[in-house]
């Protein structure tokens, strides 16, 4: 049986990403800090359902506690790590931007010196579609040149790509980082839109929307991004001889056994339209409350999705007004509404 760590198994994808791989037969570790940035009683929720299954365990830690994650890998010796555990959130970065540098940087560099020491088979870790930051040329190609991201978030998670790709060249490290494009669904986390705006209509309360509403969004289902992650641990990215035999569409390293990989819907979506499908699914209107861009966020976003296809056969399909059914629909029966 093939081991995969998951770091962030409490959090929103990787609670996904674990009942998927234990249902298709995996064992998996999950290592999680249930820090209190959002409601831990989901988190710990999401924890108590993946205990269920004979072959989950899970240890609370913080990635910047070298020696608890060490000695944690050590022990498992996981075939394959998928790190997800991050200090998340575009917006929060402005307040507490120390956060990120401990967790998303210490933190991902002390995985990676794990992943190196034990020398695993695939390290796959998660990059987000901020990192595009100014690029204005979509939909965004994995090719493209990443030096504007205007959040510190945004900045750490291309530290990431960085440090990856050096690791990967130095340790014959076979990485694949993947970007994701605003995953939304059931058990999604509360400080995401999708979350707040079905809070607000719900309860009849005001719903920030920023750009008034003059912004697009790559919505993906959370299902879909890890049916992509799943099918990317098979693709193990190896390291080509020289810059012509990387393929057309490949973000391959001619450097590493490294590579990027977009996983979004392909479908750009308007902000107001995402809303109206929210309200319709509610069965009420949003009282809206129309503020200017906040700082930090971009117009748009929209993934090119075809070297996931190519690699995996894959792509992302979930229409948005069937996310929001099901999303809605977990609101309410987890929340009693």
């Amino acid at each position: 049986m093939r081991k995969v760590l998951v770091t962030g198994s409490a959090g929103f994808i990787g609670f996904h990403l674990s009942k998927l791989l234990l249902e298709e037969g995996f064992a998996v570790v999950g290592y999680d800090g249930i820090t209190d940035y959002y409601d831990v009683r989901l988190k710990e929720r999401r924890h108590q359902m993946l205990l269920q299954h004979e072959h989950f365990s899970a240890t609370v830690g913080m990635l910047e506690d070298f020696d608890k994650l060490h000695a944690l890998a050590m022990a498992e010796r996981p075939d394959v790590i998928v790190h997800l555990a991050a200090q998340a959130g575009v917006r929060y970065s402005l307040e507490n931007p120390r956060a990120y540098i401990d967790a998303n940087i210490v933190g991902t560099f002390n995985v990676m010196e794990c992943a190196r020491e034990l020398g695993v088979e695939h390290l796959l870790m998660a990059s987000t579609s901020s990192v595009y930051g100014a690029n204005e040329e979509m939909p965004f190609d994995e090719r493209e040149k990443c030096d504007t991201q205007l959040t510190l978030y945004a900045a750490t998670k291309k530290a990431n790509e960085s440090m990856a790709h050096s690791y990967a060249h130095l340790w014959n490290l076979p990485t694949t980082m993947f970007r994701f494009f605003t995953v939304y669904g059931p058990w999604g986390r509360p400080d995401m839109a999708l979350f707040k705006f079905t809070k607000g209509i719900l309860e009849g309360t005001p719903i920030d929307i920023y750009n008034r509403g003059e912004m697009y969004r790559d919505f993906t289902y959370v299902t879909d991004l890890v049916r992509g992650i799943r099918l990317l641990i098979d693709a193990v990215p190896e390291r080509a001889e020289s810059a012509d035999d990387v393929p057309q569409h490949d973000s391959l390293s001619p450097a590493a056994p490294f590579r990027v990989v977009n996983i979004g819907n392909s479908d750009k979506v308007r902000l107001m339209d995402f809303v109206e499908a929210i309200e319709a699914e509610c069965g009420r209107e949003a009282v809206k409350n129309f503020m200017d861009m906040q700082k930090g966020d971009v117009p748009a976003t929209w993934a090119d999705a075809t070297l996931l296809q190519e690699l995996t056969g894959y792509r992302p399909q979930t229409g948005v007004k069937e996310g929001i059914r099901q999303f809605v629909g977990w609101y309410r029966d987890y929340y009693g509404v």
